[in-house]
Order: structure tokens, then sequence, then C-alpha cells
């Protein structure tokens, strides 16, 4: 038997208890962010706002796209890991939490024990490019002129530890050429600059990078994955033009801040795994070289243990460092 001084107590956890139930039950029940640590316009960017304008629809509620750019991709994680885990409020993530997070010796957040993964939703291929008047038009040109020029030629990234910042890296170790790294607050700022002839090239999204490629403003050299994209079936892969064995593939995911109740997370998987089988969606992505993922939770969870082991690996044999 309770106590008669602790009912009104009990009473009241019971109450909080209900609600919260009552709150897992029907979520969401007031408007969702998804925040993408990076400025707008960025091939993250354009992910992010494509599973937005479908997955509020499916909500019921909209999903609001917030950008928070800053410490190569950290500081819109940090903002999420350490507000409430209630499910309102997601963030895209990419290789600088889930992979090269080796980099980072003073984060004020874990990446791996402050996040919960939701689901996989794409992963595409990055296309080196170079501004349009340098004279290199492929990659063994590339590496002559830059080893003709040690240090002078530059490569622009959406930050330290980025997909575009790793791509350079791994491509500076495994030919042994030395060029200078230009971060930027994200990948559009970086492509304005390679446009403007500020920088040198950059590895860009093949996602972003074809407008700028349909314009003939910028020249693609090869693209990062294993084989070639269907969406530039003229140019190489980067091992194909002679660096045997390179291979860099940017993926994304969601993830929400750890203690989201298991219902909520669940509830985002299945309706974000939806949304990425939407025809529509789908071929708007696949032009671009774009594969849409989904998934289960633990798909997510896995794919970034074994990508964080092997840019752990390069991280330690590249001796990569920040800049």
């Amino acid at each position: 038997m309770i106590n008669k001084f602790l009912q009104p107590l009990f009473a009241l956890s019971l109450c909080a208890a209900s609600s919260l139930a009552l709150a897992q039950d029907v979520f969401p029940s007031k408007p969702i962010k998804l925040v993408v640590p990076y400025a707008a316009g960025g091939p993250a960017d354009m992910l992010a706002r494509g599973v937005a304008d479908k997955l509020g629809p499916r909500l019921g509620q909209p999903v609001v796209i917030e950008n928070k750019p800053g410490a190569g991709g950290h500081t819109g994680a940090e903002l999420v890991a350490k507000g409430p885990a209630d499910g309102y409020t997601l963030v895209l993530g990419t290789i600088a939490h889930n992979g090269a997070v080796k980099l980072y010796k003073n984060l004020r957040y874990d990446p791996t024990s402050d996040l919960q993964p939701v689901i996989l939703i794409a992963e595409s291929p990055s296309v080196l490019l170079v501004k349009q008047d340098l004279p290199a038009k492929s990659v063994a040109e590339l590496l002559a002129l830059a080893r003709s020029q040690p240090g002078k030629l530059t490569y622009g990234s959406a930050g330290n530890g980025s997909a575009m910042h790793m791509a350079a890296e791994l491509f500076r170790y495994m030919t042994k050429i030395d060029y200078v790294h230009v971060p930027y607050r994200g990948g559009a700022p970086a492509m304005a600059d390679l446009l403007g002839g500020q920088i040198d090239l950059l590895f860009e999204s093949l996602g972003t990078a074809h407008q700028q490629l349909k314009g003939g403003k910028v020249r693609a050299l090869a693209v990062t994955g294993t084989t070639r994209n269907p969406s530039l079936p003229d140019v190489p892969t980067v091992a194909e033009a002679g660096v045997a064995g390179y291979s860099s593939v940017p993926w994304y995911t969601i993830s929400v801040a750890r203690g989201v109740p298991p219902s909520i997370v669940s509830k985002l998987n299945a309706e974000i795994n939806a949304v990425l089988k939407a025809p529509d969606l789908i071929q708007r992505w696949e032009p671009l070289g774009v594969l849409a993922l989904g998934g289960s939770v633990a798909d997510a969870v896995k794919r970034n243990q074994a990508e964080t082991a092997k840019w752990s690996a390069v991280i330690d044999a590249a001796n990569i460092k920040l800049e």
C-alpha cells in the first residue's frame, strides 16, 4: 500500500509517464527540424531538402531545414546531440561524424555515443573537378603539374574532415603530391571559389557537380567510385586514370540525439524508408549519380562502424591532421 503522503507524488509520476507514452503514440505533434551542418547549396543540403520535402507530408508535420555550418560539420551535430531526446530534431550526418572523427581531438561531444543513427539515406561518388583554365586535361597531367610545382596548387573542401577533404587527402597520400588545403564552411562556397578561379580543384559530390559541368565552367577528370558512374560515362575512375586502388564514396545518414525512444526512432526509420523508395525521388537522384539507400537502423550503425575503421586507418597511415 502506498503511503498517503506519497500518493500525490505517485500520481504525478504516473501522469508524467502517461503523457510521455501518449506523446510517443502521437509523434509527431509539432514541426520537425532537420539540421544540415553545412552551408546551403552543397550536396548534404541538396539531399536533406529532397528527403524533407517528402517526409513532411508523410508525418503530417512540416520538416524544416536549418543550416548550421561550422567546425567541419560538428557545430550542427553537437547542437542536436545536446538537444532534447524527443525525436523532433534530426541531423544529416556525413563522413565527418561517422568516419573521420579521429581527426578531431577536442570535440565537446562524441558522435558515436551521443548520436543515434536512424537510417542511411544515400551515397554518391565524388568527382575530381578542376577550374577551366588549369592546364591539366587528365589525372596524369594534373599529377605532373602538381609535381612540377610542389605546394602551389590549392584544393577546396566543405571543411576539415568532410568527404571532400578526406577524398583529397587520400589522393595526396596515394600519389605523393603536395598541394594546399583550403577549407570552407560547406561545399557551395568551395564550388563558388573554384568557379571564380580562387582555388584550382576540388572533389565535389556528383549530385551538385552536374550543373556546373553542363555549363562548361569546370572540367571533370575522374570519379572516385570503384566503377564509372552512369551519369558521367566518359569520365574514368581515379583508379582507371592511374591511381590503382583508389576509392572514396561519401555516404549520408540521418541521426537523432541518443536517448530518443526506440518507438520514435523506428517510426522515423520506416517513414524515411518509404520516402527513399518514392519513384520520383529515385528518378531525380539517379541522373545526378546519387543512389538512395535506406534499410534498418542496424544497417546504418554497421556502415558507420565499417567506415570509421577504414578512414581511421587512412588518417593514421597518411598522417592527416587538422589545419
